[in-house]
């Protein structure tokens, strides 16, 4: 990613990985979602609450190109393709010694607290930064 939105440091837990030592596939989200919290808490953009609804997510892609081993150090960026009325689609790169290790896009949906869709007011927009 030539120029993230956003970066965020993680390592690789001995949690994540299965026997073979490798980061377990679904565990790349787990990296990939605390960038994306990080992001909105840095930015002050509630992520969910009873009252207020929150952002899940409809649609998840990842590849792979090497794999990741427990105690890797390794960093999430994030960027933004699209903000739809509702919707925000991510990009995402996980690196390890500034190799890409996997990549991937997805796409959440802000919504109410019965989870029907909400239009992303003006405020919260201009709080992702960049022109979406």
């Amino acid at each position: 990613m030539l120029d993230p939105l956003y970066v965020h440091p993680s390592h690789v837990t001995f949690g994540d990985t299965d026997c073979s030592g490798w980061i377990h596939f679904p565990k790349i989200f787990r990296h990939v979602e605390e960038a994306e919290h990080a992001f909105l808490r840095e930015r002050g953009i509630p992520i969910i609450s009873r009252e207020e609804g929150g952002w899940p997510r409809v649609h998840v892609s990842c590849d792979f190109k090497s794999p990741l081993r427990f105690d890797d150090v390794i960093e999430v960026q994030l960027g933004i393709e699209r903000i739809g009325a509702a919707s925000v689609n991510w990009v995402f790169e996980v690196l390890k010694v500034g190799e890409v290790c996997a990549f991937g896009k997805m796409t959440t949906v802000r919504v109410d607290h019965e989870g029907k869709p909400l239009v992303i007011d003006e405020g919260t927009r201009g709080k992702f930064g960049g022109n979406f």
